[in-house]
């Protein structure tokens, strides 16, 4: 079975400017499997992001990575790291934020119930914080809809055990 990711970006207010935030999550059970933090929203941070989630799920096979059509997502070396990895893209349709919605859902959750209204003050605070909120409060604890108000982690491993999938 094979499995499904979508990843997108989106910008923080860290000090005095803005960074960049990549995350890729399982499209099944919703949760964060990779993500990376730069001051610049270029091709290097969603290959990081890509290699996190890649790592994390212990080089899977069959999967397809869904994203919009930004030019990280269709540079040459972004779809270098997806045909190494053996993994298949899709792509929203153009101007089309809906295609793409579980990621817009993620990011909102993460700016209205986490992120400061003010922004972090440094870099290194808004990494530090945005990472406890996914790979933690996110995945193990935040209810999610799409998981019949289960955190998505929780979600993930009760149908693993019903289904003998890992």
């Amino acid at each position: 079975m094979g499995e499904l990711q979508c990843g997108d970006i989106t910008y923080i207010w860290t000090g005095q400017k803005w960074s960049y935030l990549a995350v890729v999550i399982d499209l099944y059970a919703r949760r964060a499997i990779g993500w990376a933090m730069s001051e610049k929203p270029d091709t290097a941070l969603t290959i990081k992001a890509l290699d996190r989630a890649y790592e994390q799920r212990g080089k899977p096979r069959g999967v397809m990575f869904h994203s919009d059509q930004g030019s990280q997502y269709s540079s040459t070396k972004f779809r270098q790291r997806l045909w190494r990895y053996q993994i298949t893209q899709s792509m929203s349709r153009r101007g089309n934020c809906w295609d793409n919605s579980p990621m817009e859902r993620v990011f909102r959750s993460l700016k209205t119930e986490w992120v400061p209204s003010t922004g972090y003050n440094s870099f290194k605070e808004a990494e530090q914080d945005i990472s406890f909120y996914l790979m933690n409060y996110y995945n193990w604890s935040r209810p999610h809809s799409h998981n019949d108000m289960k955190a998505p982690a929780v979600a993930k491993e009760k149908l693993n055990s019903l289904s003998g999938i890992s």
